[in-house]
């Protein structure tokens, strides 16, 4: 079983709906019920959310929060902390007393968090000789 979001006449419905195979052995699926209409404060779907969390011993507030994928960002934080600890941002005024027009500094900045962060990146072996620039 599983929710299914429908559309109908305007308005978004949940639905739980059973997936099973008819005789010929094809995959069907039936509305066991409809839950109530999305959005709806105070309605059918809404008593139910609070229903069940009451019967599985969940805050009401649980379900208030809305969690989205994040990306991992830590990594670059500590390295930028780093690069500028160390001084290289002022890589960008070395260039910039060259009259180079392209932010070099940046350019750099960004391959070497990059190889810092991807660990699945190649790995040079010891016997390799790394390229000079």
């Amino acid at each position: 079983m599983f929710i299914k979001l429908t559309q109908a006449r305007g308005h978004r419905y949940a639905q739980l709906v059973e997936s099973f195979r008819n005789d010929q052995g094809q995959t069907r699926q039936r509305t066991l019920a409809t839950l109530g209409r999305l959005g709806e404060s105070g309605g059918q779907l809404e008593t139910l959310l609070k229903s069940l969390q009451r019967a599985t011993g969940q805050s009401v507030a649980a379900a208030q929060v809305a969690f989205e994928s994040a990306l991992p960002l830590g990594d670059v934080w500590a390295l930028h902390s780093l690069w500028k600890e160390t001084g290289f941002d002022q890589l960008a005024a070395v260039f910039r007393r060259a009259r180079y027009c392209t932010a070099v500094e940046h350019a750099i900045r960004v391959m070497v968090f990059n190889r810092l962060c991807d660990l699945g990146l190649k790995r040079p072996s010891e016997t390799e000789q790394l390229p000079l620039l």
